[in-house]
């Protein structure tokens, strides 16, 4: 998930500044490059660094584009399956100068990192292969579906017969967890990207929904028993406080196609969001 900080302007680096800037955000990608290796393999981490690349880049990008002093990537590498890593963030110095800047550097992420996890779903699918739910066990770990990942699944393999499941392809696990990424990062909630799409368009209200939809999650994780998201929600909270922080100028209006835009994520995060991930 992206991991946005306000504060002061920074002084533009010297070479030598800058060359250490590097340092770090290279050592915790080729960390994780190799955690992703050992854990999925090489076409597994291939196809998840590009998804997490492409979302990170979208953020620091855009927020080049407005003037705002952004850190390059910083992987977070992890030996630990499922996914070999945490994911990777960036870091922001200053604040975001109005609604607008906030809304597009929010979204720009979750677009991009679409642009490679939609296509990485339908190959790895496609590569992927239909098997005996006796042989399930040589699955390992039972993925949930959600709504986009299933019609997906029966565009290509159709109607699943009873008593056979997928054998996913490392590239189609990269993709769902690619989708699975892009729809955490979606939630409106504090700091996340959907967190920036809504104070980008609710500033005043944003608080509310907020509080919203985290009781709303704690409940629907209750429902559906699956306390995965209780521990998310914690750490969500702790992390943001469910609180944004202003941009330098909230006044300035937000135009109807952004509104438009924040509604399709919104719907795209209802329908790529799976109620339980993992299955036992």
């Amino acid at each position: 998930m992206t991991d946005v900080t306000t504060t002061s302007f920074l002084p533009i680096p010297n070479k030598e500044e800058h060359r250490k800037r590097l340092i770090l955000p290279l050592i915790l990608f080729t960390l994780t490059v190799l955690t992703t290796i050992l854990v999925g393999g090489l076409a597994y981490s291939v196809s998840l660094i590009l998804i997490l690349l492409c979302h990170e880049m979208g953020h620091y990008l855009t927020a080049r584009y407005y003037n705002v002093p952004a850190s390059l990537p910083y992987f977070i590498p992890s030996p630990l399956p499922p996914f070999g890593t945490f994911g990777a963030v960036i870091k922001m110095e200053g604040r975001i100068p109005n609604r607008k800047a906030l809304f597009d550097i929010g979204i720009m992420g979750p677009a991009l990192g679409l642009a490679v996890a939609l296509p990485a779903a339908i190959v790895g699918i496609s590569l992927s292969k239909v098997i005996e739910i006796n042989d399930s066990a040589s699955i390992g770990l039972q993925l949930g579906d959600s709504i986009i990942f299933s019609l997906i699944v029966k565009f290509i393999h159709g109607s699943l017969p009873e008593g056979t499941d997928i054998l996913l392809h490392p590239v189609g696990f990269a993709g769902w967890s690619g989708l699975l990424i892009t729809a955490l990062n979606l939630l409106p909630l504090g700091q996340l990207d959907g967190g920036h799409i809504i104070y980008a368009l609710f500033f005043k209200r944003s608080s509310s929904i907020y509080w919203f939809i985290f009781l709303g999650l704690i409940f629907f994780a209750i429902i559906v028993d699956y306390w995965g998201w209780l521990f998310f929600l914690t750490f969500i909270y702790l992390m943001t406080r469910l609180r944004h922080p202003p941009t330098m100028d909230d006044e300035k209006p937000i135009e109807i196609k952004r509104f438009v835009l924040g509604i399709l994520a919104i719907i795209f995060l209802i329908i790529s969001f799976p109620p339980v991930p993992f299955m036992t």
